[in-house]
């Protein structure tokens, strides 16, 4: 048996990626896998950047040519480096998308199972042991943007994310918090407070990263709310360092 850690990244376009994957770390061999539910369900792929660049559903998420370089590179290279255990990823993130979007029923939290399920049945029919199951979960700027009150953004996040592990078999939601607006640093801290409740509150929703509220002072942004591969690969090193901390505890 091989046994594996099946990984969930999920969220909106800071988790998709929009840096220059030539920048990205190059995984591990052996260490990082790519399943790819929609366009290569049938294997693993060793995992590159830009992670997810081909899983486009129409019927759910669907971006064709937007993911350009993301943190999951690196966040799987730390992990892995303490674990000694590879990773499985999914991809399932929609750049733009509020997370009314994602509640259940919705076709992106939907197309998500979907990928989710099929991941776990592959793995499963192919030897495979899954060690842990989890999501990692960035999304919120564009609540930030739509002045998403912050209860019914905190409701609707918890709604999500503890609907998603149930439907998935995920034990663990990993939580990077959002950064700031670069031209509006106080737009986002709402959301920025009711995710710092959220993982407060709930002891299965953990806080992995806050790095990206940084990059904007260390001129890291690209854009009003995107960031440059280097502050990707550093969100993406703390994240996956605190997720192998967490499981080594």
């Amino acid at each position: 048996m091989k046994t594996v850690d099946l990984l969930f990244f999920m969220g909106q376009s800071n988790m998709a990626g929009r840096g220059d994957a030539a920048l990205a770390p190059a995984v591990t061999p052996g260490m990082g896998y790519e399943y790819c539910a929609v366009t290569n369900p049938d294997t693993l792929h060793p995992l590159a950047e830009p992670f997810g660049v081909n899983e486009n559903d129409p019927a759910g998420v669907n971006e064709p040519g937007m993911k350009t370089g993301s943190m999951v590179s690196s966040f799987v290279n730390a992990c892995t480096a303490q674990t000694g255990v590879p990773v499985v990823g999914v991809s399932c993130a929609k750049g733009g998308s509020a997370i009314a979007k994602w509640l259940p029923g919705t076709p992106y939290y939907q197309d998500a199972v979907r990928r989710a399920r099929k991941a776990r049945k592959f793995l499963a029919e192919n030897g495979y042991t899954i060690r842990h199951s989890a999501m990692v979960w960035c999304q919120g700027c564009t609540d930030g943007d739509l002045h998403t009150p912050k209860d019914v953004y905190k409701a609707d996040t918890e709604r999500v994310l503890h609907s998603f592990m149930q439907d998935a078999g995920a034990q663990t939601c990993f939580l990077i918090q959002i950064g700031n607006q670069r031209d509006e640093p106080e737009l986002y801290v709402p959301i920025q407070q009711a995710q710092e409740e959220l993982t407060a509150a709930c002891d299965d929703i953990i806080m992995v990263s806050r790095r990206f509220k940084t990059f904007a002072a260390k001129g890291l942004m690209k854009d009003r709310f995107h960031y440059l591969q280097p502050a990707y690969n550093e969100v993406g090193e703390e994240a996956g360092r605190s997720v192998a901390a967490y499981w080594n505890r």
